[in-house]
């Protein structure tokens, strides 16, 4: 998946961050520091969270689902709490909550 950044100026900076990790001048430790300052931040999302942003986009569940990637009874489950969105799927939401479904689209 393509690495979101909070901005085109911390795009650049982290671009170069992870050469000097490539070159062996930075830790991995170090990088990780800039990999929280510059890439989009994940946070959990609760299932009247996930109906509300569906509900914003205007999408039912599955025009939803197809942006996503996953199926209608997925996002069905995430709306009704009987599963958690994680990984991609979590990173994906995140982005569609901050920026509108068109940044995934």
């Amino acid at each position: 998946m393509k690495k979101q950044y909070r901005s085109d100026a911390l795009a650049a900076v982290h671009e170069t961050a992870c050469d000097l990790y490539d070159a062996g001048v930075m830790d991995r430790s170090t990088l990780r520091k800039f990999d929280r300052m510059c890439l989009t931040a994940v946070h959990p999302m609760k299932p009247e969270d996930i109906r509300a942003l569906r509900l914003r986009e205007h999408v039912s569940q599955s025009v939803f689902a197809m942006y996503l990637n996953v199926s209608r009874g997925v996002v069905s489950q995430w709306e009704r709490g009987e599963k958690k969105p994680s990984g991609t799927s979590l990173k994906l939401l995140t982005l569609v909550h901050e920026k509108g479904l068109d940044a995934i689209a």
